[in-house]
């Protein structure tokens, strides 16, 4: 009785709210589709709120391996999250082009959309067509546009203290005061190093590297280039200064032919022999930038360093290190172009 009598009441209200405004969307199939995408708006709005300023919250992941990550930074969790809804998939796509473009206010992004679909929604329940609330968006970023061309204030890259309260303020609603105060001199500080005259900053000229050993309070600035290995041989000199540095392609280890085949041999003689031909190959190119290192070093203080792309085998070092030549091999073939665009790539 009581389900028959709360069907009846919602019925008649229904019937009621027709009478007053038959095109009203919030009584149509088309308002239930409206209600359900705006809800996905707020609801991930909602999640996001709390991330927002100093005081924001750290969010807990955990993903399918069971690898727990603390983060409140946006653009981490949107990446994270598994979005299954249109509207919020399309909200989050938003925030990462906001991130992408700027490289922050991806919170802030997602908070305002889901702030405006609240908005919007009182007004659809009153009948209003989505189209015109559209274009009352439309009228509101132009005017929004117009005061902020009036409202902005001219800055000079070269302004280091406009820099600093620019990253310390987008640092720190990601990460601790003490983090903070570190990373904002080192983000500034690495900016100002690339920058060049009238050439747009490249962001990936700036390369992170994670150390599982440390601890974030241990980040430092490196002002060049950071290889992750070193050489692969304890005679080779550990450190180099006043270098020719020579880049290479070269296979300077016995590589293995691209198709199946086999050879045999009937006494030690004809495997030796064997092993001499296929070792020559390989000593033929170490012995060319060996002599390559002679020809520019000798009769100078200069030293040797050399990078290759690829392979060198233990018999190739030793004959580096011989030589006093520091050898790095199967270097990142990125670290090999950054190496081009120093101030002086021929020397170091």
């Amino acid at each position: 009785g009581i389900n028959a009598e709360y069907g009846g009441t919602r019925a008649t209200m229904k019937s009621a709210l027709q009478m007053i405004n038959p095109n009203a969307d919030a009584v149509t199939n088309k308002g239930q589709a409206l209600a359900i995408n705006t809800a996905a708006a707020q609801g991930l709005a909602g999640v996001m709120r709390s991330n927002i300023g100093p005081t924001g919250t750290m969010k807990m992941l955990v993903d399918g391996a069971g690898e727990i990550t603390l983060t409140k930074d946006g653009s981490h969790l949107l990446a994270s999250m598994q979005i299954m809804h249109p509207t919020a998939q399309l909200i989050s796509r938003a925030a990462a082009a906001q991130d992408d473009v700027v490289g922050d206010g991806t919170s802030s992004t997602v908070v305002f959309i889901g702030e405006l679909l609240k908005q919007a929604s009182r007004y659809l329940t009153e009948g209003v067509h989505p189209r015109l609330i559209a274009d009352g968006f439309d009228v509101a970023k132009a005017l929004a546009l117009e005061y902020l061309e009036t409202f902005k204030v001219a800055a000079s890259a070269n302004d280091r203290e406009m820099l600093v309260s620019a990253a310390r303020t987008a640092l720190s609603t990601k990460v601790s005061g003490d983090l903070c105060d570190l990373l904002t001199d080192i983000v500034v500080d690495a900016i100002l190093t690339i920058r060049q005259e009238d050439v747009p900053i490249d962001a990936h000229m700036v390369e992170i590297q994670c150390m599982k050993h440390r601890l974030g309070v241990d980040t430092k600035l490196i002002r060049g280039l950071v290889l992750d290995h070193g050489p692969r041989h304890p005679d080779m000199p550990s450190r180099v200064e006043n270098a020719f540095i020579f880049t290479c392609s070269l296979e300077m280890e016995y590589e293995k032919t691209e198709v199946n085949s086999a050879w045999y041999y009937n006494t030690a003689d004809q495997r030796e022999k064997q092993i001499d031909a296929e070792r020559s190959v390989v000593n033929r190119v170490v012995e060319s930038v060996i002599a390559l290192k002679k020809k520019v070093c000798d009769g100078t203080d200069k030293k040797f360093v050399v990078i290759n792309l690829l392979g060198i085998d233990p018999l190739s070092l030793d004959m580096f290190a011989r030589e006093g030549i520091m050898a790095l091999r199967r270097a990142k073939r990125r670290n090999i172009c950054l190496l081009y665009t120093s101030p002086s790539p021929r020397d170091s």
